[in-house]
């Protein structure tokens, strides 16, 4: 699956999260792959994605709740990994 790592807008970035995670959860791609993409974005596209600490209100609205669940696991994931 091809994404753009770096997304111009926080609409633009999640569509992008919306697409991954729905082939996700309709088996086009499997978890190592998702789970990877996810944290490329989170990390490449961090200022667009959170700010104080909260996702933001855009990326809240056009995400909803299911998906940023499934971002903000992979995320304590990564960062569990950099602990270790």
């Amino acid at each position: 699956m091809e994404v753009k790592l770096f997304q111009r807008t926080q609409r633009e970035l999640a569509a992008t999260i919306n697409e991954v995670i729905d082939k996700y959860w309709k088996d086009d791609i499997d978890e190592p792959k998702m789970i990877e993409l996810i944290q490329k974005l989170y990390t490449l596209n961090k200022t667009k994605m959170v700010k104080n600490g909260q996702y933001t209100t855009i990326i809240r609205q056009q995400c909803g709740k299911k998906r940023l669940d499934v971002v903000s696991c992979v995320v304590e994931l990564n960062n569990e990994k950099k602990v270790l």
